[in-house]
């Protein structure tokens, strides 16, 4: 097998098997790509026959070449993943990337707003045109819920319950109930009632947010509005799509809230036990939102668990 059909194959399992999603086949896509070349141009082997050496040299040109640790890390990930589709389809008899070890080193933290640079930050949209109205709500929407931007942009009009103050938010293998502060639920209402109507380009369009066109809004074109308004805010951290999620975990767990029940908002897959309100929290919210019933008793449990400890709240 050529290093071209390898890749086509892999390729093929993340996207038909793993179901992964555009991002990470993205990443993935472009080490294994990488590591292709580096093969074809330093040795006689292909991905099929590379050995253990030969993967740990890679490692060691990669870090010579002055990648980061997280690059390091992910390209060491996407190769493991590379050699366990193959192992486990036959393709090869060993794995050759078993001993390979992401770095240890000093991990950068991720990069925290304080509550006054957040505000600052969800400060700078005006709602006096249909753009400014969108991303007020956006902006609102992402600290209120510490959703990833593509669960964000993947958002539909029906996983919104405003009268709730609830989202919910779908995962490959589950879905997951998240409150929101009045403040981007009225941004959110704002939003749909005035400005989404006359932006979208069909009346049978799904998606939540969209573009000038009327689209599905793209990663890529919120990463352009969240660097506008921390431009327009002066704020001089680096600031990524994934800050206010970041800062969303951070100041909740600063003003008490539960971990447990932080990582289950977040959506982690690792929670090693979650506690017995977290849980039933979670059933009130799928009971509510589903059936739509008591909605003054779901402001109550939203209320009670949520804007004690959320800042914007």
């Amino acid at each position: 097998m050529n290093n071209e059909e390898c890749v086509e194959l892999f390729e093929k399992y993340l996207t038909d098997e793993k179901h992964s999603s555009a991002n990470t086949l993205s990443s993935y896509m472009r080490d294994i790509r990488q590591l292709a070349a580096y093969i074809d141009e330093h040795t006689e082997l292909t991905l099929t026959t590379v050995t253990a050496d030969e993967l740990s040299e890679y490692i060691e040109w990669l870090r010579g070449k002055g990648k980061s640790v997280a690059t390091v890390s992910r390209s060491i990930a996407s190769i493991k993943c590379l050699y366990a589709y193959l192992c486990i389809h036959r393709y090869i008899e060993t794995n050759p990337s078993t001993k390979l070890v992401p770095d240890k080193g000093t991990q950068k933290l991720p990069q925290i707003l304080t509550s006054q640079e957040v505000d600052l930050l969800l400060d700078q949209p005006e709602c006096i045109d249909m753009k400014g109205y969108r991303d007020k709500a956006m902006l609102e929407l992402l600290y209120a819920t510490g959703i990833r931007v593509t669960e964000l942009i993947d958002l539909n009009i029906d996983d919104v319950n405003l009268s709730a103050g609830v989202i919910r938010c779908r995962g490959k293998d589950k879905e997951r109930f998240i409150p929101m502060y009045p403040k981007a639920v009225k941004a959110l209402a704002d939003y749909i009632t005035i400005v989404r109507p006359q932006m979208i380009a069909m009346p049978d369009e799904q998606s939540l947010f969209v573009n000038v066109s009327g689209e599905r809004m793209s990663r890529q074109g919120f990463w352009k509005i969240i660097k506008h308004y921390q431009k327009k805010a002066k704020i001089t951290k680096d600031i990524t799509p994934h800050t206010l999620r970041h800062s969303f975990a951070a100041h909740l767990l600063e003003n008490g809230a539960d971990i447990h029940a932080i990582q289950e908002m977040l959506g982690h897959a690792d929670i090693s036990s979650t506690q017995v309100y977290s849980q039933l929290i979670k059933k009130q919210l799928k009971d509510v939102y589903i059936d739509d019933r008591d909605m003054d008793r779901m402001a109550a449990i939203i209320l009670s668990m949520y804007n004690k400890a959320h800042p914007r709240a």
